[in-house]
Formats: structure tokens, sequence, C-alpha cells
């Protein structure tokens, strides 16, 4: 009726008569019919995003939200998204800044839009109560995986690990040395490596000076026989016993009174033959080496201790040595000694673990590797070791308040063992800390600091900006 009115006024003003404004009025279906068409044959070029995202579809599509592409046309204009109502703020709350809606470090004091044209998100009071906490819906919880676990007392399993190397044990060495000058008449069918048994014969020695030594024994005890009393002369054996000579030869003169042309020297131990230098026809000189004989049932195992370890280690503890040629076989033994010196090149001490060694398997200069036990047998306050953030010189827990709640905290840590930590100062028994998707909450903790404190930058300077203005009304 709009029209009509328009198109008789126009009309009357011209001169045109009424019967001429019905034939225009009867041709007004005829043009709505063609605009209609005209609307009909204009094809899209191409669709975008409603949200102003840089996205396109050659064809009508959906976004993530459900909203409708929009299409534009060969003039570049769009069809306008509808409008939706705005989302009612909560007006039981004061909303102290609005937030970026992608998490970004962003706040205004009053709403706004992002580049993308998404609505920054009202901050209420009271979201922020408890400084620090953050605060996950049940839902996000689910998603990110989040588990806590009980802070407990318990025995830490911790062991400290050092390379080292199979040694003889100092005191279960032997040497055969003449004490006077000698000639090896004969060696026994005996080599380095043959393992010996105590009293087994290994060579026979001639001594000139053994000779006459014994002669004069004999000599004296024959001298001196009372009925059935046999008084020694005692000066005599002493010489003989100062020459080194074996007891049991010793034993046998007596017996048989005849002094022997050579001496029988045998192995003073059971053990293995290290070194073997007699040759039959040779002179031996006072002090020649010629049998190393050492006793390998127990040995000694080396290990080199880092300096920081020192602290942990004890005299007496239990230690588990495997030795690389038997990967599948523990030995077991404890500490000994440690050695008070550290080597300023490898900043290492050793320490020395006593081993039994009864099949013989250990041998000297063989590579082991031990584990020592520095388990304290008290309970210690300790978290899994995945519930710990560790930045170097920060380490912090998430105490698991409740109701979605998390909160930092620092701590301070002690030993360690594969799978628990010792904490020191920061935790109380019982506390709740979190063991998995620890990392996700606190980003998002750094994330609600980081906005707090653009936030109060911002009110900060809104306050001072008041101050300049009051100050320069007056």
């Amino acid at each position: 009726m709009t029209i009509l009115r328009l198109l008789a006024t126009i009309t009357l003003g011209a001169g045109i008569s009424m019967a001429g404004l019905w034939s225009i009025e009867s041709s007004l279906p005829s043009l709505r019919t063609h605009h209609a068409a005209a609307a009909a044959e204009r094809m899209p070029l191409y669709y975008r995003d409603p949200s102003g995202a840089p996205a396109w579809s050659a064809g009508p599509r959906k976004d993530d939200r459900g909203r409708d592409y929009l299409p534009v046309y060969d003039d570049d204009q769009a069809t306008p998204e509808p409008a939706k109502p705005k989302q009612q703020a909560d007006s039981s709350r004061r909303i102290l800044y609005y937030r970026n809606p992608m998490g970004l470090p962003d706040t205004s004091p009053s709403p706004k839009k992002d580049p993308m044209g998404m609505d920054y998100v009202p901050v209420y009071e009271g979201d922020d109560a408890e400084d620090g906490v953050v605060k996950l819906s049940p839902g996000k919880i689910q998603r990110t995986g989040v588990r806590s676990a009980s802070v407990e007392r318990r025995t830490l399993r911790i062991a400290v690990k050092a390379p080292g190397t199979i040694q003889l044990d100092e005191r279960r060495v032997s040497v055969i040395a003449m004490r006077a000058e000698s000639f090896v008449q004969k060696v026994a069918d005996v080599t380095t490596g043959t393992r010996v048994k105590a009293g087994q014969p290994l060579m026979e020695i001639y001594s000139s000076a053994i000779a006459a030594a014994a002669a004069e024994y004999l000599s004296t005890i024959n001298s001196n026989i009372v009925g059935s009393n046999v008084v020694y002369g005692r000066g005599s054996r002493q010489r003989l016993t100062n020459l080194d000579v074996p007891e049991p030869v010793i034993t046998a003169m007596e017996k048989s009174r005849i002094a022997p042309v050579t001496v029988q020297w045998s192995a003073p131990r059971d053990g293995i033959v290290l070194e073997r230098n007699a040759i039959e026809g040779m002179r031996a000189n006072p002090g020649d080496v010629l049998f190393r004989i050492a006793d390998i049932s127990v040995v000694w195992a080396l290990v080199d201790v880092a300096e920081r370890d020192l602290g942990s280690i004890a005299v007496g503890q239990p230690v588990t040595i495997r030795a690389r040629s038997f990967p599948d076989r523990t030995f077991a033994g404890s500490i000994a000694v440690i050695y008070p010196q550290v080597n300023k090149d490898t900043r290492t001490a050793r320490v020395r673990i006593e081993l039994t060694n009864p099949d013989l398997a250990l041998l000297p200069d063989m590579y082991v590797d031990a584990e020592i036990g520095t388990a304290d047998p008290a309970p210690l306050l300790a978290v899994p070791a995945d519930a710990v953030l560790d930045t170097g010189s920060r380490q912090a827990v998430l105490i698991d308040k409740g109701d979605g709640r998390y909160e930092p905290r620092a701590v301070t840590l002690g030993r360690r063992d594969a799978s628990y930590v010792e904490v020191r100062d920061g935790l109380s028994d019982g506390e709740a800390v979190v063991t998995s998707a620890n990392f996700l909450i606190d980003a998002e903790s750094n994330l609600k600091a980081a906005l707090k404190s653009f936030a109060d930058a911002g009110e900060a300077q809104s306050a001072g900006g008041d101050h300049a203005g009051m100050g320069e009304h007056k």
C-alpha cells in the first residue's frame, strides 16, 4: 500500500490518470516474479566462515559450531550472518575484566571482540578468589586424564650404581722364594693357571746352606738320646726354620735321622698358580720368587663411586654384583672398606667389596657392575616421581584440593628410587598430588597468573588515569 500511495502521488503530480495507475499496480506481481528469478539465477562464487576466520568452501557447509557458511557473490558482498541474541551476563556477580577467548594473554576492562570477531569472555568476581588455584570442569578433567595419588610414608629402594673390577684378596696371596742360594733340581707338572692344593709338591731344591743346617741338626739330636726322650738342639732346628725349610721336611728328618740331599717344596695354600719362574737346573738367588699362588675363593670387587654418592654409602651395606661375563647371575657381598681418597681426575672414590667365589667364576681384572643398596629402614614421606614438576631451579607439585581445584606448591626433595621421590619439605602426610596431566594444569596455572597480572596492570593504569583526571579537574 505504501508503494501504491507513492505511485498515486507521483501520477497525480505528473497528470497521470488513475487508469494508468491501476495498470502499473497490475504489473507489480510480474515485477516481483522477475526479481525473484533474477535472485535465483545469481550463483554464489564461494562460501566463507561465518565468524570471519580465514576459511572458505566451494559449496554450502557448516562450521564446528553448527553455523552455516555465508555465500559470497560476484559483487563481493556476502550475505550477513543472522543476528543472534546476546548472551545475558550474570547480573548477580561483578565482572572484573574480559579475557581473550583464545587464551592469549590479553584482557580488556570493557567488552570487545578479537580480530576474528569472537567476543571476549567475562571473568567474574570470585573466579580467582584463591590466588594460584586452578579450577577445571569435570569434563576437562576427564578429557585430560588427570589422576591423583596420596602422599604416604614408604621405604625407598635407593641404589647407587658403580663400575669396577675383580681383584685378588691381598691376604690370600703366597709366594715361594729362596732364602739361600739354591739350585732347582726338579719341577713338578705345574704351570701358570694350574689349581693346586695345600701340600701339593711343586719342586725339589738343593742348597748347601740347607744341607749343612740339616746335618748339624741331626748330629745334635743323635748325640742327645736319653732313653726314649729326644733332646732337640733348638738352635740347629731354628736355623732350618730360618731357611724356610717346610715343616713336613723337618719332621721327616727327625723320624728318619737322615739328612736329605734335596728338599721338596710344596704349595703353602689352595689356589691358582699365578706365576711360575722355577726351571729345572736353574740357580735361585736369595729373594728370587719361584712360584706365586693365590686363593680366589674370596675376591675383592673394587668399584669407583661418584663423589656425589659418597654421602649415601657406608661400611656394611649390602651390594649386588653383576659380572659382564655372566649377565644372568648375581653375586652378593658387602662394603668392607671405603678408601679415604678421591681421584682428582675422575671425581670418584674407591670402595672395596668382599665377595665369596666358591666356584671360582670371578677372575682377577674381570669387569663388574655394582649396585649398592642404600635404603633407609625408616619410612620416608614420598610422592611418585611423575608428580614432580622439575625445571632445574624449581621443584613443585600440584595439590588436588577436590572439586576440580588444583594448587601448585613448591617442595624440597631428597633421595629417590626408580618410582618415588622423598619430600623433605612442602607436603604433609595424607595430601593428594596430581600424577598425570600435571604439565597441562601447570600450563593453565601459568596462563591464569599471566592473565591476572595483565588485569592488575590494566586496573592500575585505569586508576592512575582517573587520579590524573581528577587532578586536572581541580
